[in-house]
C-alpha cells in the first residue's frame, strides 16, 4: 500500500496508494494434504479490502489478501527484501529496455486453466487499459508493452532503459498474475466473479468470502513457486471494525494472530500479558497530510486562487506541526517523528523538512508560521477542511487528528474543520477532489526510495492532488535509470529537497510493524519485504 491508496501514471513518464507495510511469516516444518500440515489458524485485522481485482485496489488490506491467492513473477523470500523469480524459472534484462521472464512449465490456476505467458501479457496490459483511480497502474509508467515469443516467455519492453526498480515492480500490487479466462480485459472484475471463477494460483485459494467479514483460504497444491507449500491447510482472516474487540479475542485465544491495527495503548498492555507474544519489526510505514492543489485554501480552482498564498498556507502548517508530541502522546513512541519524504533507513533518505520549517530543529514555531503568512499577505484565521479516516489507520487516528487540529489552531492562524469518513467511501472521495487536505498512510510496495517518490510526485500521481512539477518529474525519471549507486542516491536526495520546498504532502510520522500472536503460534516474523505472507505460520 500502499495503499495506498487518482489517476496514476508512474513518473518515469508519469506514478503508486498503498501501500503496503508487511507481515512476513517465516515457517517451519510439516507436510500433508495440499502440501500443508493441515490444521487451521485465524488471523484478525481491521484492514478492509476494497477489491480482489489487482486492477481495482491499491491498499494494504486488499494486497494482504492478494499475496495469499495470486502468483507473482517475482517475489521476496521470507526474511528478505530482495526479489527473486517466483513462478518464473528466470528473469533478467536481455537488453537495456527489455526485461525477459520465463515461466516454469506446467503452471495452472486452481480452476484448471493453464497459466501461460498469454495470462502475463493480459495481466499487465489490462492494468494499463483500466487505469482505475484506486488501482496501481501508475507503477507501470515505464512499461511500453509486453510480447510473448512462446507460451513460457514474456518480454517487457520499457520506455526508460536500465530501470532499477522494475524487478521489484513485478512483486508489487500491480504484479499479481490473473486468469484471462475469468477477468475482464476492460473493467474491474467483481469479487464474486473472481471467487466463483476460482481464478487463483498462489499458495492458497479462496474457499469462502464475505467481504470485510471473513475469508477462508485453503492451501493450493498446484502452487509451484519460490515460497513453497503452505504450512497450514486452512487460514481464516477475520475482519474487525473495533480494534479493542480484536485485542480481547487474541487475549482469549479466539484468534491466533492480530495484525493491523491495534492501538499503541493496547500493544503496550499486551506486552505484559504472558498468554500472548508481541512481535516487532522494522517498518516503512509513513503518515502524512495531503494537500489538494485545486481545492485547498487559495488553490487553483478556488475563487481567490493564488499559488504564493497557497504555498504559504502549506508552509505555515509545516511550521506549526509538533511531530514529537504526536509520536509520544498518541502512539507511545511506537511511531517516530519523520522529517523526510523517504522512510528513514532506506538509501537516500534525508531530513529535508527539519531545517526548512518550524524552529529548524524539528519543533514547531508559531512565530515563523505568522511571518510566513504575513509575508504572503494571507488573512487569518485560515479556514481549512481536514479529513481523516477512523477505521483504516488504526483506532488512534481520532486522537492523532484532534492533536493536529489543536496544533494548527495554535495562535489563531487556522480554523480547522475536522471531519472523518470510513475508508471504503474515503478512498473514493479523496480522488474526486472532495477533501482540500486529508490523511494518508503509505505502506511501501517494495524497499526502494523510489517507491516514496514516483507514486507521490509525478504528474497525475495516485494522490490525485494536482501537484505538477516538471523538474521533479525529470529528476525522478533520471534516478530510476541511473545504474551508479552514488549518483542515484544524490538524485534521490535532490528530489526530496525540491519537494520539501513545494510541500505537496507533509510527512510527520514513521511507524514500526507489530503483530501479536497466541503463545502456541510460531513462524511469524516481521521484515522489510513489506508483504503479508500467512502460509508459513503454524500452531502447535
Amino acid at each position: 500500500m500502499k495503499s495506498a491508496s487518482s489517476r496514476r501514471s508512474r513518473v518515469l513518464i508519469g506514478a503508486s496508494a498503498l501501500a503496503v507495510t508487511a507481515l512476513a511469516l517465516t515457517g517451519c516444518s510439516g507436510s500433508g494434504s495440499s502440501g500443508s500440515s493441515g490444521g487451521s489458524i485465524t488471523i484478525g485485522t481491521t484492514d478492509k479490502t476494497t477489491s480482489l481485482d489487482p486492477a481495482g485496489s491499491y491498499d494494504n488490506g486488499s494486497f494482504a489478501v492478494m499475496n495469499q491467492v495470486y502468483p507473482f513473477l517475482m517475489n521476496t523470500p521470507y526474511g528478505s527484501p530482495d526479489v527473486k523469480p517466483d513462478i518464473a524459472s528466470s528473469a533478467s534484462f536481455t537488453s537495456p529496455t527489455e526485461y525477459t521472464v520465463t515461466l516454469k512449465k506446467g503452471l495452472k490456476f486452481a480452476n484448471g486453466h493453464d497459466l501461460t505467458s498469454s495470462d502475463v501479457k493480459f495481466t499487465f496490459e489490462r492494468q494499463l487499459k483500466i487505469n482505475d483511480p484506486n488501482g496501481p497502474a501508475s507503477l507501470l509508467g515505464n512499461l511500453k508493452d509486453v510480447t510473448t515469443p512462446n507460451k513460457l516467455t514474456a518480454v517487457f519492453h520499457l520506455k526508460v532503459a536500465n530501470d532499477q526498480t522494475f524487478p521489484q515492480v513485478l512483486s508489487s500490487p500491480v504484479g499479481p498474475i490473473v486468469d484471462e479466462q475469468v477477468f475482464s480485459a476492460s473493467k474491474v472484475t467483481s469479487d464474486n466473479d473472481i471467487v466463483k471463477g476460482d481464478a487463483f494460483a498462489g499458495q492458497y485459494y479462496i474457499k469462502s468470502f464475505k467481504v470485510n467479514n471473513l475469508i477462508q483460504f485453503k492451501a493450493f497444491d498446484g502452487y509451484d513457486g519460490l515460497l513453497g507449500k503452505a504450512k497450514t491447510g486452512t487460514v481464516n482472516m477475520k475482519y474487525y471494525t473495533n480494534a479493542s474487540n480484536m485485542k480481547l479475542d487474541i487475549q482469549q485465544d479466539n484468534i491466533d494472530v492480530a495484525y493491523r491495527q491495534l492501538s499503541a495503548t493496547d500493544i503496550e498492555s499486551l506486552r505484559g500479558d504472558k498468554k500472548v507474544k508481541v512481535v516487532d519489526g522494522p517498518g516503512g510505514e509513513i503518515r502524512y497530510i495531503v494537500f489538494n492543489f485545486n481545492t485547498m485554501p487559495y488553490g487553483a480552482k478556488t475563487p481567490d486562487a493564488d499559488p504564493a498564498k497557497s504555498l504559504a498556507v502549506r508552509q505555515a502548517a509545516a511550521d506549526l506541526l509538533d511531530r514529537a508530541a504526536i509520536a509520544k502522546q498518541v502512539y507511545k513512541n511506537t511511531y517516530t517523528p519523520l522529517y523526510s519524504y523517504v522512510a528513514k533507513g532506506l538509501t537516500g533518505a534525508t531530513d529535508s523538512l527539519k531545517s526548512l520549517y518550524g524552529d529548524g530543529n524539528g519543533g514547531p514555531s508559531l512565530e515563523k508560521a505568522k511571518k510566513t503568512l504575513e509575508d504572503a499577505g494571507v488573512t487569518t484565521p485560515i479556514s481549512l477542511s481536514l479529513q481523516y479516516t477512523p477505521d483504516h489507520y488504526g483506532p488512534s487516528s481520532a486522537d492523532e487528528y484532534a492533536m493536529i487540529k489543536d496544533q494548527l489552531e495554535n495562535g489563531g492562524l487556522f480554523k480547522v474543520n475536522l471531519a472523518s469518513t470510513e475508508y471504503v467511501q474515503y478512498s473514493k472521495d479523496r480522488v474526486a477532489d472532495v477533501y482540500p487536505a486529508y490523511q494518508l498512510g503509505w505502506f511501501p510496495d517494495y524497499s526502494d526510495a523510489d517507491n516514496y517518490l514516483t507514486p507521490f510526485f509525478s504528474k497525475d500521481n495516485f494522490l490525485a492532488n494536482h501537484y505538477d512539477n516538471a523538474e521533479v518529474q525529470k529528476l525522478i525519471t533520471q534516478q530510476v535509470g541511473t545504474t551508479n549507486k552514488d549518483a542515484r542516491t544524490k538524485l534521490i536526495e535532490q528530489i526530496q529537497d525540491k519537494v520539501a520546498q513545494n510541500l505537496s504532502t507533509l510527512p510527520y510520522l514513521q511507524g514500526s510493524q507489530v503483530a501479536v500472536t497466541g503463545a502456541n503460534v510460531h513462524g511469524v516474523t516481521l521484515d522489510a519485504s513489506f508483504k503479508l505472507h500467512v502460509a508459513p505460520i503454524y500452531k502447535k
